[in-house]
């Protein structure tokens, strides 16, 4: 089988298209034209530290899928007889504080978050995002000596 002079020509500029469509390497690559008189511009950088401090909540009672939370602080109020807890979570309505548990014994007491989503959270977006919640939590008797204990871990 020979090769007409159309089929020919059209493989021959084929060829030639498909060649020159790649791109040059780096070094043969025009630099973008620059002027000494513009300084280069610098963007700010992003800081993610909260402008404010934690949001207060209080629980609701009424959460779904409820699970235990870890807090990451636990400081005594009310000379000892109020603990005020911080912990990192989601934004509500998607991630609700439930209730919180208080195990007292006379040498440890235990402190326990529960966070859900709320029943209002139906059709509704969550967005991944982290936010720092704080809630306290009032003591039979003042904490004293007893060591608290996080009864998420």
């Amino acid at each position: 089988m020979t090769a007409t002079p159309v089929a020919g020509t059209m493989l021959a500029v084929s060829l030639v298209l498909a060649t020159g469509c790649g791109t040059a390497p780096p070094a043969e690559r025009a630099a973008p034209a620059t002027t000494a008189s513009k300084p280069p511009v610098v963007a700010d950088p992003v800081t993610t530290t909260p402008t404010k401090g934690p949001e207060p909540v209080k629980p609701t009672g009424n959460a779904i899928n409820v699970h235990k939370t870890r807090w990451t602080k636990a400081t005594p109020v009310a000379k000892g007889r109020q603990v005020k807890l911080t912990w990192w979570s989601g934004v509500a309505p998607c991630t609700v504080l439930d209730e919180v548990k208080v195990k007292e014994t006379a040498k440890r007491v235990t402190i326990t978050l529960y966070e859900g989503t709320s029943p209002k959270a139906k059709n509704v977006s969550c967005i991944m995002i982290a936010v720092e919640k704080t809630t306290t939590v009032k003591l039979k008797k003042a904490l004293g000596k007893r060591k608290l204990v996080d009864g998420a871990k």
